[in-house]
């Protein structure tokens, strides 16, 4: 079956999935309420910082790709509709399904008002476990006058990819779930994943609600692992000799770990993370339990980002000045919600320290939040000849390389967040602090230098 796909909402991650299907030769029409984002698309411009989207767009839009608007058309052009709209967390910590309801209300009125005898709905945003069977099923029933499992079919499919890495995470994931109203619904989401797919990932099919907890509880299980790597590295600073990145590459050889996730570093940000776990907690809350092993998951999240600060105070001078090296939460995209580095350079200024920051792609969003409360370098050597104290933040070879080749005017210190430096090929005025590591007098770069 030849289907077409409309995607209800053109943000990070569901421009991403139209983009996919589209340049697999599927006839797809991307729907955002944003009229800049849709004469982007339609102008062959990618409106959004993420890997692979420009090419693909170039590729596909006017061919395959279009953008609109009206979510009517999403109705009367297309066979599938996927709804993968921003659902941001509320005060107590659950999702918020607002944009959700908004677009399936729109959609749901169109389908009432077209003489089509079926379509399907496919949920893509992460939601509070039940939103599916309670809420959505019963609004598209009430604005469309149809039913349920004869006129129409919904799904539950969330995305398990990354920003910096969306395209290639859709199209080589580990795992596809995908929650069923009725086996023929699920058959056809399943051909569509199949169709993008360049590996054979386990798709598994289960109940609209099971899929709910699946998708909240997997980055559950996640942070926890990010959160155990991160208190194993703090354990191995207070013992000296102990590498844990030795020991986690060994322990993470176990299959009943895996290494994936199991690296000491700074805390996780992002926009899915943080607000998951916090999800997580709430809704056990609500069904009567304590939520004990993911609230110190949080908690230890929140003392990594305390802990990293008070490495930053300890090395700096009586000038206070420092800089950060990487604004976004991690490499490769714009996003800084939740940004180690960002939380950090909320703690300096409250000290009054002078901060300069560098990050090409999350300058902006940086500049947003702290306007004229720091400075922002023009590059990466700017940015380290800026302070005597410089924090590396991301995992990029980029930066790793630019500190290891760089000639200091003055002595620099670098705390290295994620021990990426090989201090055998750095200037001898750089002192390299590596964090999860003890003995940081005996790393520094005092007698080894392989440059002038």
């Amino acid at each position: 079956m030849n289907d077409k796909v409309s995607v209800v909402g053109l943000g990070k991650l569901g421009l991403g999935l139209a983009l996919c299907f589209a340049d697999e030769g599927v006839e797809t029409l991307g729907v955002d309420v944003n009229e800049n984002v849709v004469s982007a698309i339609n102008d062959g411009r990618t409106p959004l910082v993420e890997p692979e989207y420009q090419e693909l767009i170039g590729r596909t839009a006017g061919k395959t790709f279009r953008a609109t608007t009206e979510h009517t058309e999403a109705i009367e052009k297309t066979d599938i509709t996927f709804v993968l709209v921003a659902t941001p967390s509320i005060g107590d910590g659950r999702f918020s399904n607002r944009y959700v309801k908004s677009a399936l209300k729109s959609l749901a009125t169109a389908f009432g008002k077209s003489s089509k005898k079926y379509h399907l709905f496919v949920i893509s945003s992460t939601v509070v476990p039940g939103s599916t069977d309670k809420t959505f099923i019963p609004l598209i029933e009430q604005f469309s006058g149809k039913k349920c499992g004869q006129d129409f079919d919904v799904c539950f499919d969330p995305d398990f990819v990354a920003l910096g890495t969306v395209v290639r995470d859709f199209r080589n994931p580990d795992l596809v779930i995908i929650g069923e109203t009725r086996s023929k619904a699920g058959d056809r989401v399943e051909a569509l994943h199949r169709r993008i797919c360049k590996n054979q990932p386990k798709i598994a099919r289960m109940s609209l609600i099971s899929g709910e907890v699946a998708k909240v509880s997997l980055n559950a299980y996640i942070t926890m692992k990010i959160s155990f790597a991160n208190a194993l590295g703090n354990l191995c600073e207070r013992i000296p000799g102990a590498d844990v990145d030795a020991i986690t590459s060994a322990i993470g050889s176990d299959k009943r770990i895996s290494p994936f996730y199991l690296r000491a570093g700074l805390a996780f940000g992002g926009t899915c993370f943080p607000r998951d776990t916090k999800a997580f907690i709430t809704i056990s809350r609500q069904l009567g339990l304590e939520p004990a092993l993911i609230d110190a998951v949080e908690q230890v999240n929140i003392e990594q980002n305390k802990r990293l600060a008070d490495v930053v105070r300890s090395h700096m001078t009586a000038d206070k000045k420092v800089s950060i090296l990487g604004l976004a939460f991690k490499e490769k995209t714009a996003v800084i919600e939740a940004s180690p580095g960002i939380v950090l350079i909320q703690e300096l200024v409250i000290d009054d320290v002078d901060v300069t920051a560098f990050d090409p792609l999350a300058l902006e969003n940086t500049r947003a939040v702290f306007d004229d409360e720091i400075t922002y370098a023009s590059s990466i050597d700017d940015c380290l000849n800026s302070s005597p104290v410089c924090v590396l933040t991301l995992m990029s070879a980029e930066y790793k390389n630019a500190i290891e080749n760089f000639v200091p005017q003055s002595p620099l210190t670098v705390i290295d967040c994620w021990r990426q430096i090989d201090t055998k090929k750095i200037h001898k005025g750089v002192t390299v602090i590596p964090v999860g590591m003890a003995g940081w007098s005996d790393r520094s770069n005092s007698s080894s230098a392989a440059g002038d």
